[in-house]
């Protein structure tokens, strides 16, 4: 009779759970038994086991062998508690010391010739561990350098099962050859948890995917909405552009990522953990210290965007660009039930899936940029007055844009066709680094103004703290008020006018809200060029 103990983590969401690996040996017939509640999945494992561990040398028990993941109410899937499985069944059967595997998490897949595979999730899972009070961790060498983000933790990556063994006994440690190049486990990387209508989702290194940022320079003509762009990255406001094809609308959008500030540690922590889990994280970059991209089809399912899925919800696209830029193209073609399941996220920064599984919390903190056409045709108001659309059409068409979702959208810009001069000039306009230096400033005004609160920048900010905390200048909400009296704003759209003044009198650096920051605020969120406007209240 022998029985030995070690750990893993189970992943339920973007929070990892610790689990206690049982083994216990028994005589009788040999036979295995997993119990549990692991999935289809992690049943599997029991044949993966066996053939790695004979496949690396070691003997596999004769006897009634019963291994047990606690706690058993925690529903457990996936093959990365295969290495603990293994190491838990050798300390039973003493080809380890069971005290040797007590006191360590153990996270990877096996393969059947005892080769340890990468899988996802690994950086919160050791978050888990550590938050749990363990201190030693094993993972796939491919994912050492992601475990080892998490501080005051020892990392130990292994290539097979074979190496565990001969570093657990203090034997010498063979040379094996390394993982095949790319090999992370699973889907290939840009695969979404299943979800292939979440494509479109790009890492630092520029949407473009060519290595190369695209810069703001390239952008030809379109000055009102590339003050937009900065306002939106100085204050982290949603943004709406609207606008004919081929006017510069998705250019802008991806272009918004490079003026976005670096994330903090805490921010990039967050992010490389939703990729790890998403099984999306580059294997040459463990840790994400720029705002992603993301971009999905307009054909996007609900769990694609929001997350879902069957079982366990699993993160989607509003997930996959926390604390960086989502953006919607052709967002009057997508489903309204979609579109509008976003109101949640947009204002608390997070997704809550309710499922027969359980019910799970994902971080959605994103900067949301809307693209439409005004109509079908995507002519309407122009100059050649060529759009065939019934009055009728283009009403219902910008209507399956609903009230609440963008009255949630803190500037809307028209975007106007570019001129041939401005076209043939080659753009012309300031580069993405200029650009990004003046937002870097106005979120460090902001920062400092907020220091001991618990918001950093203006789109964060309730509207009663603005009003009453952080009040603007004299007289400088009197053409909103008026708006508000008239019908034209709702309060909440009071509220977002006067967060946009502030990002506006940030980055002309400011003391206060002036009536010229919040004629320009006033401007970015109808489109009605109030007094000087944004021309003149930006630098």
């Amino acid at each position: 009779m022998g029985f030995a103990r070690t750990c893993s983590v189970a992943l339920v969401g973007m929070e990892g759970v610790l689990v206690e690996v049982q083994a216990d040996l028994e005589p009788g017939v040999a036979a295995f038994t997993l119990v549990g509640l692991a999935d289809k999945s992690l049943s599997e494992s029991r044949d993966r086991v066996r053939s790695a561990v004979l496949n690396s040398g070691a003997q596999w028990p004769q006897k009634k062998l019963t291994v047990g993941l606690s706690p058993a109410s925690v529903p457990k899937s996936g093959s990365g508690f295969d290495l603990a499985v293994a190491a838990g069944v050798l300390a039973a059967s003493e080809r380890l010391d069971p005290k040797s595997v007590e006191d360590l998490v153990m996270i990877g897949e096996l393969g059947l010739d005892g080769r340890v595979r990468p899988v996802r999730g690994v950086l919160p899972a050791v978050l888990a561990a550590s938050e749990a009070g363990y201190r030693q961790v094993v993972v796939p060498e491919e994912t050492a350098a992601e475990a080892s983000l998490v501080p005051e933790v020892s990392v130990l990556g292994v290539r097979t099962l074979r190496q565990l063994i001969a570093v657990l006994a203090g034997e010498p440690v063979p040379e094996e050859p390394a993982a095949l190049s790319g090999s992370r486990g699973g889907p290939a990387a840009g695969s979404v948890w299943g979800h292939p209508q979440a494509a479109g989702l790009s890492l630092p290194g520029g949407p473009a995917g060519n290595g190369r940022p695209p810069d703001l320079a390239e952008v030809a003509g379109q000055r009102v909405a590339r003050r937009a762009l900065e306002v939106a990255a100085a204050g982290r406001h949603h943004l709406f552009l609207s606008g004919p094809p081929g006017a510069g609308k998705t250019m802008l959008a991806e272009r918004l990522p490079g003026i976005l500030p670096p994330l903090t540690r805490q921010e990039a922590l967050e992010v490389t953990a939703v990729h790890s889990v998403g099984g999306t994280l580059p294997a040459d970059r463990p840790l994400i210290d720029r705002p992603p991209y993301c971009a999905p089809h307009h054909s996007a399912t609900m769990a694609a965007l929001v997350g879902g899925g069957s079982g366990l919800p699993r993160p989607g696209a509003a997930s996959f660009a926390h604390r960086g830029v989502l953006f919607l193209d052709e967002a009057a073609e997508m489903s309204g039930r979609v579109l509008d399941a976003l109101r949640q996220p947009l204002e608390s920064g997070h997704v809550v899936v309710a499922r027969s599984a359980g019910v799970l919390r994902m971080p959605a903190r994103f900067l949301l940029v809307l693209a439409a056409n005004p109509c079908p045709c995507g002519r309407h108001g122009s100059p050649a007055g060529d759009c065939e659309c019934p009055p009728g059409t283009v009403r219902r068409y910008r209507a399956r844009l609903s009230g609440p979702l963008t009255d949630r959208i803190d500037l809307r810009v028209p975007v106007e066709p570019v001129g041939r001069a401005e076209l043939v000039s080659g753009g012309g306009g300031e580069a993405t680094a200029t650009v990004a230096e003046r937002v870097l400033a106005a979120r460090e005004r902001a920062t400092a103004r907020y220091a001991g609160t618990p918001w950093a920048a203006n789109a964060e900010v309730p509207g009663h703290e603005l009003r009453t905390r952080w009040a603007p200048a004299g007289g400088a909400l009197a053409r909103a008020e008026a708006d508000l009296d008239r019908g034209l704003l709702t309060a909440r759209g009071l509220d977002r006018v006067l967060r946009v003044a502030w990002t506006v009198a940030d980055l002309a650096g400011h003391p206060a809200p002036s009536a010229a920051d919040v004629d320009a605020a006033l401007e970015l969120r109808t489109g009605v060029r109030r007094g000087s406007g944004v021309t003149g209240s930006l630098p």
